[in-house]
């Protein structure tokens, strides 16, 4: 058999972390077809070999909570509160922009993603199908949100346009998938949030929201509904169906039993730390919950990197348990490879049938030297710079450490599109957090 794509000689790391030395990964039609040893006494033709001696291959990364847009906003709001973060700064400048500008964004998110190690990442945001656009072009997989405020005044039209979207472009790449993204409940008040999931529930897809994602919210829900934002969730029927939770940072305990197999929370450390959110109780019981790991957006992380998320999520959890045995490079990358089963790409495992979505990693370098422990290097010591290769179902988006998308036409969009950004200021916006 002539296969599209052979990576010769890795050594494999599975998606529990365990390690096999000098194995090849045959590739056709961006599958996985086998995974052996390289006899060259064989017959084996490949389009294409990469020989891959001496490095690691592992699935692909997830960033399972983003808003890729807003790569565009990176940096415009610093050292400030969370009230002022929202109220005064992303959501009057949100208010003013364009579907060109979230393309811009996206695509931005997009490369650096890519050159992250990111193979397929769950969006939320404005203009969903500007970020599709983005998707399809650029050869990542994306799991696209299309967001609803409850509190619109043309709710009833939003909502029928997004079921209308979905219908129109949900068969239109295996790579993509569209779902709906009520944004809060707290901004989807009334019997707005169940008519989403209703609708959702009728086309049969999922749904992605962002659930007691500060103390603050959890207290003014039980005050106002006398019900946990969890609670309300469940209510609407909203964990019915497949959910990606963003945040879910002060979770009660009381709110586990509404979680089940078709549920993931996305944890994000980083924008926890940066808006001084609290420590909350993700890291309480990790091992129980359906954790991955993601980004949130660059204006508050102002990084799209799962692995820096991934390495502040352990770090932040050995020091207020008090414990330096816990949260282990075994348990850490457990939850980094969670996020491929929130997504339905057939992605995360090497396994024979799976979608073909890895990186090679050389961790031949000075920062990722000595070798005593490849699962450290990669958690505590890598950066970008140690992916030599992104193949999404087979095919290779970043080659030798060079992404395949020109970066250098979408830094001058993004550089333009921030100055646009700065001349339009701040629009009005009925959101209030």
């Amino acid at each position: 058999m002539k296969y599209d794509l052979i990576l010769k000689n890795g050594n494999i790391i599975d998606h529990e972390g365990n390690i096999s030395k000098e194995k090849s990964i045959f590739i056709k039609d961006g599958k996985i077809l086998e995974i052996e040893k390289f006899e060259s006494n064989k017959d084996i033709e490949g389009e294409r070999i990469i020989d891959c001696k001496g490095k690691f291959i592992s699935p692909g990364l997830v960033n399972l909570h983003a808003h890729s847009p807003m790569n565009i906003f990176k940096g415009i709001a610093e050292d400030v509160d969370i009230d002022t973060w929202f109220n005064e700064e992303i959501w009057p400048y949100e208010s003013n922009m364009t579907g060109e500008d979230v393309y811009i964004g996206a695509l931005s998110a997009i490369s650096e993603m890519i050159n992250n190690g990111v193979t397929a990442f769950a969006d939320h945001y404005m203009e969903g199908e500007r970020i599709s656009d983005a998707v399809i072009e650029t050869g990542i997989k994306g799991d696209i949100a299309l967001t609803i405020f409850g509190m619109s005044d043309n709710f009833e039209e939003e909502l029928e346009n997004t079921g209308k979207i979905i219908e129109k472009r949900r068969e239109e790449n295996s790579r993509l998938n569209l779902r709906f993204g009520p944004h809060a409940p707290y901004t989807c008040p009334g019997d707005t949030l169940k008519k989403i999931i209703d609708k959702a529930k009728k086309l049969e897809t999922g749904i992605h929201i962002h659930l007691s994602e500060t103390e603050d919210q959890v207290k003014i829900s039980l005050e106002k509904t006398n019900k946990t934002p969890f609670e309300v969730m469940h209510d609407a029927g909203g964990f019915d169906i497949d959910c990606i939770v963003a945040h879910g940072l002060w979770m009660k305990e009381e709110d586990r039993k509404f979680l089940n197999k078709n549920t993931y929370i996305a944890a994000c450390p980083k924008t926890y730390m940066k808006l001084s959110s609290g420590y909350g109780t993700l890291w309480d019981d990790f091992k129980n919950k359906p954790l991955a790991i993601g980004t949130d957006g660059a204006a508050s992380s102002n990084t799209l990197d799962p692995m820096e998320q991934l390495r502040l999520y352990a770090l932040i959890g050995k020091i207020n348990k008090k414990d330096a045995e816990d949260f282990s490079l075994k348990e850490m990358w457990k939850m980094l490879m969670k996020g491929h089963e929130a997504l339905d790409f057939n992605s995360g495992r090497l396994e024979e049938g799976y979608a073909a979505d890895l990186l090679v990693w050389d961790l031949n370098k000075i920062n990722t030297l000595p070798l005593y422990n490849p699962l450290a290097s990669i958690i505590y010591s890598s950066n970008a710079g140690n992916i030599s290769y992104n193949i999404v179902d087979g095919e290779i988006l970043k080659e030798e450490g060079i992404l395949k998308l020109s970066n250098k036409v979408i830094e001058k969009e993004i550089v333009q599109t921030s100055e646009d950004i700065l001349k339009r200021s701040k629009g009005n916006t009925k959101l209030v957090y």
